[in-house]
């Protein structure tokens, strides 16, 4: 899509077909054998690795990271496995999250760890992933961002979009930066996500003033 010259994509109307959004994507990992709620944490395996965006310049090394996967309820109305990259100290309580969206099925579209190749893409504007771990910097700063920490969670981003002024993003989510709407994975205060969240402490920015990323939790709120 065409680029401004902050270096987004330019914002446009959210299209027909994904107003409203209702997408499954492919699972990288083989689906549970029943609707009971799974869960593994372990060391991050080499090919996992070697397909995130985690490399020696990033703020975390990679032994202070785990690999987890969990089962979730997709838009298809099936259970689904995803996976996620987080720090270590966050692994369980992560684990206890989603065992609590599992449990409301709460529907995500798609869990999987973000590949360094995606970092410098060309913006499409319709991104849709939930994700933890990404070695970047905050929007629009050069300071890491808590998810270059594995300490901050992205929820299905294009139901639920940052906004900063005249900024989306995903670009094409405009549509659903209407907070009244009540589709399914919609974020909204006191939701069964976002008192999930809260369980083990973490903010949500759908909370904050000066901007709102109604798709972001972490740990330190910020």
């Amino acid at each position: 899509m065409p680029v401004t010259a902050d270096g987004f994509g330019e914002v446009q109307a959210t299209p027909p077909e994904l107003d409203p959004r209702r997408i499954q994507q492919p699972d990288v990992l083989p689906p549970p054998a029943g609707a009971a709620f799974e869960s593994t944490v372990q060391a991050v395996p080499d090919d996992v690795a070697a397909r995130s965006t985690w490399s020696p310049a990033c703020p975390i090394t990679l032994d202070q990271l785990r690999y987890v996967t969990v089962t979730f309820w997709g838009f298809d109305g099936d259970h689904h496995r995803g996976e996620l990259l987080v720090h270590a100290d966050a692994a369980a309580p992560l684990v206890e999250v989603f065992r609590a969206l599992d449990a409301a099925r709460y529907p995500i579209e798609e869990m999987r760890v973000v590949a360094a190749p995606e970092l410098d893409l060309a913006p499409t504007g319709d991104g849709n992933n939930t994700t933890a771990f990404v070695c970047r910097p905050v929007r629009g700063a050069t300071s890491w961002s808590q998810h270059a920490y594995g300490l901050a969670v992205d929820v299905n981003p294009f139901l639920n979009p940052y906004v900063k002024g005249g900024l989306v993003l995903p670009e094409l989510a405009s549509a659903y930066t209407d907070r009244t709407r009540t589709d399914p994975g919609v974020l909204h205060a006191d939701d069964p996500a976002v008192r999930a969240f809260a369980a083990i402490g973490w903010g949500w920015g759908g909370d904050w003033s000066s901007l709102k990323d109604y798709q972001h939790f972490s740990a330190n709120g910020r």
